[in-house]
């Protein structure tokens, strides 16, 4: 019986589908594996549709394959094709108040755990059409991210006491000095900000907002920082301070995650408090999904949750 031109339409996006999965996997077995069957199956299919397009798409190497001049051309045009037909299937489907689809949230190290780690899987229950992609990075990175639409969401400090830009201020919370275990510096509950004069300090690279809020309080407090190491990664840094001759400045859920592996110890710093807010901003490039606007309360009801039991949300 003669395929009518629906039955076509669904074979030809799902042959293009597997054209685009086998481009990147750059391997048939890759993608039998991916598609739950095996290599010769797949080769017939993209045999197939190389027959229907008159011209060869790969060409079979010893390390797996690669496009052919043809399929490097038509490669764009048919990825960006299936976005648009996939986002047309997302956006049908929430009409019909059903989240679903790619949501790309951004976050500072220190979110990863307990705080990403529960809205992945509240949403795997709850939402499971859905798709959330976590991009990792440092202030000034999520911000560009936001800007640039690369992240939808991002989870990040604001130093000013007014939330803007669509911002929704999550918790406020203490900065901590941090030292190696037994330092007399750290070992009361509080420090004044007049002790980090001079002190050896291991902090974020530039550019960085909250290493242009501390050069302004130092400033006028009348004091110097001594910044003698500078690294992006908290898990190095963390581990420099405890080794000793060093002391960072992170929040409450920072210093959490890192002493289940290190020893370490903090002191909350006073006189004046170095108090920020946990925002989680959205990109201003086009209009948040319902997926979005699902992924955002769910993360202001863990940030609430969270507070309710006595646990600050922070990111770093």
């Amino acid at each position: 019986m003669p395929k009518n031109a629906y039955q076509e339409d669904a074979i030809h996006y799902g042959a293009w589908k597997l054209f685009i999965v086998v481009s990147e996997l750059g391997s048939l077995t890759k993608a039998a594996t991916a598609y739950g069957t095996t290599q010769p199956h797949i080769s017939r299919q993209i045999t197939e549709l190389e027959r229907e397009c008159g011209g060869r798409l790969f060409v079979r190497t010893g390390r797996g394959v690669v496009l052919t001049e043809l399929g490097r051309r038509i490669a764009p045009r048919i990825r960006r094709w299936i976005a648009d037909t996939d986002q047309l299937t997302n956006d049908i489907r929430a009409t019909a108040d059903t989240p679903v689809g790619a949501v790309r949230l951004g976050i500072l190290p220190s979110t990863a755990h307990p705080f990403v780690t529960t809205l992945y899987y509240r949403l795997k229950e709850q939402f499971p059409l859905i798709q959330l992609t976590i991009r990792e990075g440092q202030g000034a990175q999520l911000e560009t991210w936001l800007e640039n639409g690369d992240v939808d969401l991002a989870l990040l400090y604001r130093h000013s006491a007014t939330p803007n830009h669509g911002d929704v201020y999550l918790s406020e919370v203490e900065t901590y000095l941090v030292g190696p275990p037994g330092d007399a510096l750290t070992g009361a509950p509080t420090v004044a900000f007049r002790s980090l004069n001079r002190l050896p300090l291991v902090m974020f690279c530039r550019p960085n907002s909250w290493r242009d809020r501390l050069d302004h309080v130092a400033a006028e407090h009348g004091i110097a920082l001594n910044v003698v190491a500078e690294v992006d990664s908290l898990a190095l840094q963390t581990r420099i301070v405890s080794n000793g001759g060093m002391y960072a400045l992170l929040g409450p859920y920072a210093i959490s995650g890192a002493t289940r592996s290190l020893q370490l110890q903090s002191s909350a710093i006073v006189e004046p408090q170095l108090l920020r807010h946990i925002a989680l901003a959205v990109s201003q490039q086009g209009p948040l999904t319902l997926a979005g606007k699902t992924v955002m309360q769910l993360v202001r009801e863990i940030a609430n949750e969270a507070q309710v039991g006595g646990m600050p949300v922070s990111v770093g």
